[in-house]
């Protein structure tokens, strides 16, 4: 039979003597809800149920199963463990109560039964049950706030994220997928990449997120190019070129100033000034903006590199088809001890079929170029010709 609902903390009083439980519920029913079981059995399926009490008073000496076994179930069950237990015996020897506290009890009362005793004792553990039930609720909800403010952070920065990268997008001649690509280029380079003696102290979970969330941001600097240049679809000449290379150091100087604004260091910003301005570094030193070379190039810089070189050459645009992935693949490894890492391109070469998977499923569609087709129309010259090479390459 159920228990009927009540405000009442309940207690359960274990014991095989009838009169011993007519006893104790005696004592304690005018302040609490009081259920009996005569044997440890029936004990556990009241401890384990749906409604379990909140505080056991346990007798040692039972036929069958014996307060120190039914404590020792009590414990080992998930559902049980955290019920209190005050052992309450005729057992008064030291060696007793020792091996009954060793048991998980909170208390431990002989009887004879001293009523003031029990009810004084029952009380202070209750109390203390409650005071524990309310901090374990409070910090469980203090986890949910900060769970729930964590994903709205994250969220906001993603969102920040993706929202500058488009403004760069929208003064480019890529198209918004280019930025997806290489995103999830970065992110299988990275995973490739992680147990790598080279690189696996760099490549952890927390800095392949950083990565991820980051690489949106490397073309970010071109918002401070002027559009006669950036919207050139023809070669650019030396001085053009010269002002085209000034993305990186704008990139870079764009989210310093973010980064300084909030006054406090951001990973994945640091990640991302990395990224700005060291993506079009080479690993034989013939890159910019600082021309450094080998390990003087950040990791997330270097994996940036090929993503976006690999991205750049099999992507049309409005002023060229895009390569296959065959040539465009023949390319990253001419440039394996010159424009990029050898273990980079390695890393490539194992996953190159996920890099096409990536490129499929990001691909542009005939509606991406007409639109950038439009923008490029209003900046293209006469004489200008479709063989400008990708500022990624």
């Amino acid at each position: 039979m159920e228990p009927i609902a009540s405000s009442k903390p309940t207690v359960l009083v274990v014991d095989d003597t009838p009169d011993n439980l007519a006893l104790v519920s005696s004592l304690l029913r005018e302040d609490y809800l009081v259920r009996v079981a005569n044997n440890g059995e029936k004990a556990l399926r009241i401890a384990t149920s749906d409604q379990p009490p909140d505080l056991i008073l346990l007798d040692i000496m039972m036929p069958g199963m014996d307060g120190y076994e039914v404590c020792r179930r009590l414990k080992a069950d998930p559902k049980a463990r955290d019920i209190r237990v005050i052992f309450l015996t005729a057992k008064a020897e030291v060696e007793d109560e020792r091996k009954g506290f060793q048991m998980g009890a909170v208390d431990y009362i002989t009887k004879p039964i001293s009523p003031p005793i029990l009810q004084e004792r029952v009380k202070i553990h209750l109390a203390l049950k409650a005071s524990a039930d309310f901090l374990r609720d409070k910090a469980d909800y203090l986890e949910q706030e900060v769970n729930r403010r964590t994903r709205e952070v994250m969220a906001i920065q993603d969102v920040t994220i993706l929202a500058m990268a488009s403004l760069a997008e929208t003064r480019d001649s890529d198209t918004g997928n280019h930025i997806r690509r290489t995103q999830y280029y970065v992110k299988a380079l990275a995973q490739q990449l992680r147990t790598h003696p080279r690189f696996a102290v760099y490549l952890t979970d927390a800095n392949i997120t950083m990565l991820f969330k980051s690489a949106p941001l490397h073309d970010i600097g071109k918002v401070g190019i002027p559009d006669r240049i950036l919207l050139k679809p023809g070669r650019y000449e030396p001085h053009e070129f010269a002002i085209m290379k000034r993305h990186t150091n704008l990139g870079h100087e764009a989210i310093e100033h973010a980064e300084k604004a909030l006054g406090i260091d951001v990973g994945f910003l640091r990640t991302a000034k990395e990224i700005a301005l060291s993506h079009q570094e080479k690993w034989d030193g013939s890159g910019y903006p600082k021309g450094l070379a080998g390990e003087a190039i950040p990791i997330s810089a270097r994996l940036m590199a090929l993503a976006d070189v690999y991205d750049a050459l099999i992507s049309r645009r409005v002023y060229k088809d895009g390569m296959s992935h065959e040539k465009a693949t023949e390319i990253i490894v001419e440039g394996r001890d010159k424009h990029f890492d050898p273990d980079v391109v390695d890393a490539f070469v194992r996953i190159q079929d996920e890099f096409k998977a990536i490129a499929a499923r990001f691909t542009d569609t005939d509606l991406d170029m007409t639109k950038k087709a439009e923008e490029l129309a209003l900046f293209q010259r006469p004489t200008a010709t479709p063989t400008r090479p990708s500022s990624s390459t």
